[in-house]
């Protein structure tokens, strides 16, 4: 299993990059491809304490950096020597499993849509992060790569959060719920009205196993395993998400560190709370993979430390060993909308 990184992608590339990398290299024995400046990479190998390159990393050179300010569509056309263009080729070539990047969204995702192309058949690729909740986790689709959408893109969003749950996620029999402004069907805008009855025809037919629509509150109580939205609404819950994590852990914080009595009960329950950081951290997951594209890409934080790398390379593994593709690629037919005739 080789996987190719973006080694300039992210706020702190190629350092945290590299280090994440070889961090994952050791720890699950997958061979890394990084693609970069070269020069800078092996600078960043010597700072991780690593005289020469371990057997089973290699360097791509790639003289070109996908800046956060550059035009997310052309940039990755207009840098065609830049670590993301570079890396998206040789994935499509076959020089990898899978590609990861931390670097801009946008730009990730224009170039894995015109250069590893999506599954034929597939309208608009989706990010699915993994989310969690009082049940375990759930896969959130779409979640920023399709602020607009139709209702044939929202059932294939359906299909691909499903069998994502399924391969990667191990759930038998994921539950998949439409995100709405209430529980009732009749709840919600023209788009979530024209979802909910072709989702509900394909829960009718045995393809999916389709509950309803879902609020945001009962997300979070682990009331399903895919959650089905456009990308604009799937963004703000996320970050909503996110955001309330990074508050309760501050205050829990400075409610612990209050008084002596408190610091003595902080240590009582370091454990559990140590439990509690690890489930709200979104580099414990490391990576949102593009669902519908032909080859495996996982993109990273941002602002991803070396810790997150490691997991969005382990993400990347999982995903690229799951027959996910193979399963959009079999049932893609169930995926479509018979269309009028003009």
């Amino acid at each position: 299993m080789k996987i190719i990184v973006d080694a300039m992608g992210g706020d702190h590339a190629p350092g945290a990059v590299v280090q994440g990398a070889l961090d994952a290299h050791k720890a699950h024995g997958v061979e890394i491809l990084l693609v970069g400046r070269t020069a800078e990479i092996l600078r960043a190998v010597e700072t991780c304490g690593e005289k020469t390159l371990p057997a089973g990393v290699e360097i791509r050179d790639a003289s070109e950096v996908v800046e956060i300010a550059d035009d997310p569509a052309t940039a990755f056309k207009l840098k065609k020597d830049s670590s993301l263009t570079v890396g998206l080729n040789l994935l499509k070539e076959g020089a990898g499993d899978a590609f990861v990047s931390a670097g801009s969204t946008g730009a990730l995702l224009a170039g894995a849509t015109l250069v590893a192309k999506r599954i034929r058949g597939i309208r608009r690729a989706a990010m699915g992060p993994v989310i969690p909740t009082a049940a375990g986790r759930a896969v959130l689709c779409d979640c920023g790569a399709n602020a607009e959408c139709t209702p044939e893109y929202l059932l294939q969003f359906a299909y691909l959060g499903n069998y994502y749950a399924k391969r990667v996620l191990g759930i038998e029999s994921p539950r998949v719920a439409l995100l709405n402004i209430g529980a009732e069907e009749e709840k919600g805008d023209a788009l979530r009205h024209e979802a909910y009855a072709l989702l509900k025809a394909a829960g009718d037919a045995g393809r999916i196993r389709f509950t309803g629509n879902i609020e945001a509150s009962d997300v979070m109580m682990g009331e399903a395993d895919v959650v089905v939205t456009d990308g604009f609404t799937g963004n703000v819950m996320l970050k909503s998400l996110e955001g309330t994590g990074k508050f309760l852990l501050k205050e829990l914080k400075a409610v612990f560190l209050s008084s002596t009595k408190t610091k003595l009960a902080a240590g009582l329950v370091k454990k559990d709370l140590g439990a509690m950081k690890k489930l709200l951290d979104p580099s414990e997951i490391g990576g949102t993979a593009f669902l519908g594209i032909s080859r495996p890409v996982i993109k990273a934080h941002g602002s991803s430390d070396a810790r997150a790398i490691a997991n969005a390379i382990l993400r990347a593994k999982e995903y690229a060993q799951s027959g996910f593709i193979t399963d959009i690629e079999t049932n893609i037919e169930q995926m479509k909308v018979e269309r009028s005739a003009p």
